[in-house]
């Protein structure tokens, strides 16, 4: 089994310094009228769907966000790009408290109504009247949302939270007269009315079928029909994207270039980019791993050459120190860092002599012991049945062994795992997990390394890190932010909080016999896994075209 990569709802790419996209860009989508005698294209779901286009649930069913509904501005994770769609722009003003953003003009649901800036106004007062559907948590930090006319809306924050803007402008907007009254965390989105490019044209237990929205303002896809194949789970997915019968999917493939490219090489492809890293957490509650050297130590035992290939199947690359994500991030990379500390060193013997020089020293049994006699003895904890990560574990605990660290690798079910880690007590000593990405460094920073993140897991209390976050958080300047941004991962390097080690990828396979169009690792113009998001799904389809 292979897990999701938790990288937040919204995840985008860029920090938001300023405004984005003149108006009336179409985004670079493919701009030309359908033809209904293109072939239907169809993704792979490896689940089963519950006839729910509801925007404001946690799991809505494919296509609801982005086919049908949009957001103001998407903000891609892997490309860096911003994607206006119902916003052209945005601009800040009043000390970075109050941003406002021009709507698109000439816009229409899908029902034939106008889009206005009071469809946005109800909308984003609708999440505040009921907190459920407020995924986001956007209240917690808006004061109020206004139309300034038909066309543009200002959102006043509480307090400077730039890079914050890209959840409020990732809110799926709805029809004000077409949607219905109650809690809409409760509603059962059957008959969706959106302005994304597709409209619903029917549901039952093998798939999901959309058609081209005549109406749609970016123009007419050249994808006329999308199917949304349901299959209960990787195994008959696979086999089907195997077969070609299916166009796009986001699987785990094992041995992918024997059971799926070798299958038919001229059409069959695939692209794994990074998005976000994976992490050896360490409580740093405890006193021993609270201690740099043991840490230092670890890190530097770990070969991670062998997580990629073995454990990853050499699907997902090795970290970076500096916990950025490469190369999607590497304008980010800080210029003051030497070669040595922009990869990692693997060495036991190293790794060895770190401990002996703070006065570790092995006992009867070869296990390093601290100087008041605390043997260097650690739970691992994992989820059982993330194949991957277990097998990481399990490399990670023989080469720990081998320098003289103990690790007893603990696999647990799913929800005891993410109670010991993430729970308020964090009964755990090491983990391995993912971070909380989303657009830019910024982001996986201020979860993971923020004490008041939402995956500071570590339990790391640094108030001079705090400080640095927080000025960010407060500026568009770049040259700021990126001064910040340098401090953060010079600590990360020299401190290591917790220990980077591979990166988790959007898994995207697709077949270009009948569309060409598809991002790719030469053309990397969006996050490509169609389980992903799907604002990001809507801006591949866009771009594709028929092949001739």
């Amino acid at each position: 089994m292979k897990k999701t990569l938790a990288i937040g709802r919204w995840a985008g790419a860029a920090v938001l310094a300023g405004s984005l996209v003149a108006a009336g860009s179409s985004m670079g989508f493919v701009s030309a009228a359908t033809n209904s005698s293109n072939p239907p294209l169809v993704v792979g779901q490896e689940n089963v769907s519950t006839y729910n286009f509801n925007p404001f649930v946690a799991a809505p069913d494919f296509g609801t966000l982005g086919l049908i509904y949009q957001p103001l501005i998407y903000f891609d994770t892997v490309s860096g790009k911003e994607y206006p769609m119902l916003g052209t722009s945005m601009h800040w003003s009043k000390g970075n408290t109050v941003l406002t953003v021009p709507l698109r003009h000439g816009v229409t649901w899908s029902n034939g109504q106008k889009f206005t800036s009071a469809d946005v106004v109800y909308t984003y007062d609708l999440i505040k009247k009921y907190p459920a559907a407020d995924l986001n948590g956007l209240w917690q930090q808006l004061k109020s949302v206004t139309a300034k006319g038909p066309y543009e809306v200002s959102f006043t924050f509480k307090a400077p939270d730039v890079p914050f803007a890209t959840y409020v402008l990732g809110e799926p907007i709805v029809s004000k007269s077409a949607w219905g009254p109650g809690d809409p965390s409760k509603s059962i989105g059957k008959n969706p009315v959106g302005t994304g490019p597709y409209t619903l044209k029917a549901f039952n237990s093998q798939y999901i079928d959309f058609v081209a929205n005549d109406k749609y303002w970016g123009g007419v896809p050249q994808v006329p029909e999308v199917k949304d194949m349901q299959y209960n789970g990787n195994d008959p997915a696979n086999l089907a994207m195997a077969k070609g019968q299916v166009d796009w999917i986001g699987a785990f493939i094992p041995g992918i270039q024997q059971t799926f490219i070798n299958k038919d090489p001229k059409y069959n492809h695939y692209w794994f980019p990074a998005v976000a890293p994976n992490m050896l957490y360490t409580n740093l509650k405890d006193p021993l791993l609270k201690n740099l050297a043991v840490r230092k130590a670890i890190s530097m035992a770990i070969n991670r050459q062998q997580l990629y290939m073995e454990g990853e199947y050499g699907y997902e690359p090795v970290a970076s120190p500096t916990g950025l994500v490469l190369p999607n991030q590497n304008s980010w990379l800080d210029p003051h860092l030497t070669a040595a500390q922009k990869s990692f060193t693997y060495s036991p013997t190293q790794a060895m002599k770190i401990l002996e020089n703070a006065g570790f020293k092995k006992n009867s049994q070869g296990i390093f012991t601290s100087p008041s006699g605390k043997p260097l003895s650690f739970s691992l904890q994992v989820v059982a049945g993330w194949t991957d990560w277990d097998t990481d574990c399990q490399l990670i605990q023989q080469e720990l062994k081998a320098i003289g660290i103990q690790v007893n690798v603990e696999a647990l079910p799913y929800n005891t795992y993410i109670a010991n880690i993430s729970g308020p007590k964090k009964s755990y000593q090491l983990a391995m997990s993912y971070t909380i990405a989303g657009p830019g460094p910024y982001y996986v920073f201020q979860n993971m390394l923020n004490s008041k993140g939402s995956w500071n897991i570590e339990q790391l209390n640094n108030p001079h890190i705090d400080s640095l976050l927080n000025s960010f958080a407060r500026t568009t300047n770049t040259k700021m932010q990126h001064n910040i941004m340098d401090s953060i991962e010079s600590y990360m390097v020299q401190q290591i909080p917790s220990i980077p080690l591979i990166y988790g990828v959007s898994w995207y396979e697709y077949r270009d016999s009948n569309y060409v169009g598809w991002p790719s690792a030469k053309n990397p113009y969006i996050t490509p896994d169609p389980t992903g998001s799907g604002y990001a799904d809507t801006v591949t389809l866009m771009h594709l075209k028929p092949r001739k």
